[in-house]
């Protein structure tokens, strides 16, 4: 089923056609690789929390082959803990940490000419809202329309935010779990093997398709994936991140050089 560039169609049929990308995945090891292989992923997109661009960068390299294509990203934890928006960049030159301001972060992103994409719109307390989304529309490349942690309702609220603020779509597995690799992905007509070419792609609305599984096992998937979002949200990760010594994405750490004093929020 193809989707044009704001068309927020999903297909649910597993097609073979184009070039396979799963935009968001928060894991990567040797049984990713090999999962994403046999579900027939031509790439994956990288990004886990509270990791710098430069480790993201080699470990996806690592992983990369003739087979797959590892992409680095950055899944951006703006604003305070308590009011947290989770924004994804691909294709960034160079490094911007966590904690920034929501808008100090989308600047940034626009310096750099990466590709600003929307994972979770309105999920829970994570997510860009409807008002967000429209603010920052002229920055935002892609709204996720589709993943495995979504509940119905949310995908569906999704979807309506794309229609309402007429933004591309796209999907991903956002996979914390090995088993959710290949669950969901977006589908493009041309090979986009590099962090730029793919953020070339988003950036310029290329068409692609929107794509899932169905059936039982899916739907045990989504709600392993759903479920882990207690340990997600843990105080246990909140003590990890903020209270026991400078996280390495924070803005003071060493790497960031005083740079974005002006626009953290810790």
């Amino acid at each position: 089923m193809e989707t044009s560039n704001c068309d927020t169609g999903i297909a649910k049929a597993v097609t073979s056609e184009g070039f396979h990308v799963d935009l968001h995945v928060k894991i990567l090891d040797e049984r990713v690789v090999q999962r994403a292989k046999a579900r027939g992923l031509d790439a994956l997109v990288y990004a886990p929390h509270f990791t710098r661009l430069p480790d993201i960068r080699a470990k996806a390299e690592r992983f990369s082959d003739d087979e797959l294509t590892v992409i680095p990203g950055r899944e951006l934890f703006t604003g305070t803990w308590q009011r947290r928006r989770h924004v994804l960049a691909v294709g960034l030159d160079e490094q911007v940490p966590d904690f920034l301001t929501l808008d100090g972060t989308m600047a940034e992103l626009e310096r750099q000419d990466a590709a600003v994409l929307v994972p979770h719109p309105g999920f829970l307390s994570v997510s860009l809202g409807i008002e967000e989304l429209r603010t920052y529309a002229s920055v935002i490349d892609a709204v996720e329309v589709y993943n495995p942690k979504h509940l119905p309702h949310h995908n569906r609220r999704a979807r309506r935010f794309a229609r309402e603020t007429d933004l591309p779509t796209f999907a991903s597995s956002y996979a914390h779990l090995h088993g959710s690799i290949g669950e969901a992905w977006t589908a493009f007509d041309e090979a986009l093997q590099t962090a730029d070419g793919l953020a070339r792609a988003l950036r310029d609305e290329v068409p692609r398709r929107i794509v899932h599984r169905d059936g039982l096992r899916h739907t045990l998937r989504r709600g392993l994936e759903f479920a882990h979002l207690g340990y997600e949200n843990s105080w246990e990760k909140f003590d990890r991140v903020m209270l026991q010594g400078t996280a390495p994405t924070h803005p003071d750490h060493v790497a960031y050089d005083g740079k974005f004093d002006d626009i953290k929020v810790y």
